[in-house]
C-alpha cells in the first residue's frame, strides 16, 4: 500500500514537471497555436546583414513584432514583419537593421514618420537604411582605404 502511494506521488510530480516544461517552451519560444496575431508589413533591403527570421522588431527599444520570413525578391532581401495589432506605422516610417552590442544579435528598428497616412496590412515600408558591414569597414581601415 505504501509503495502505491509513493508511485502515485512520483507520477503526479512527473506529470506536473512535464506540463511546466511544455508551458515554458511555448512561452519562451513564442509559439502560437491559434494563428499569429497582428498584421503583416513588407520591407525590401539591399542586404539583411545577418538578420534572421524570429528577430525582434522595435520602436524606441520596445518590441512591437517579429521578423516572420526573409527571402530573395528582385535581387533584394524581402523581409516580412508581423507587427502587433495596436501598432500603427506612418507611411514615411524608416526601417533599419541594428545590432545589440558590438557583436550581438541583429534586430529591426523602425523610426516612426510624421505622415498622416498609415501603412495598411500587407503594406510596405518604403524607406530603409541598410545595415553597416563591420567587416568591410575594418578591412578598409586596416588596408588604408579610408
Amino acid at each position: 500500500m505504501e509503495r502505491t502511494r509513493v508511485n502515485t506521488a512520483v507520477g503526479i510530480f512527473l506529470l506536473l514537471g512535464i506540463l511546466a516544461l511544455g508551458y515554458l517552451s511555448i512561452k519562451l519560444g513564442r509559439v502560437s497555436f491559434l494563428g499569429a496575431s497582428g498584421y503583416v508589413v513588407i520591407v525590401d533591403f539591399p542586404s539583411v546583414g545577418g538578420l534572421k527570421a524570429g528577430s525582434n522588431v522595435e520602436i524606441a527599444g520596445v518590441e512591437i513584432g517579429r521578423v516572420e520570413t526573409i527571402r530573395l525578391a528582385d535581387y533584394q532581401a524581402r523581409v516580412t514583419l508581423r507587427l502587433n495589432a495596436d501598432v500603427k506605422l506612418q507611411e514615411d516610417a524608416i526601417a533599419s537593421i541594428k545590432t545589440k552590442g558590438l557583436i550581438g544579435e541583429k534586430y529591426l528598428k523602425i523610426s516612426p514618420g510624421g505622415s498622416d497616412k498609415l501603412i495598411p496590412p500587407n503594406g510596405r515600408i518604403r524607406e530603409v537604411e541598410a545595415p553597416v558591414d563591420f567587416e568591410e569597414l575594418l578591412s578598409k581601415y586596416i588596408f588604408g582605404k579610408v
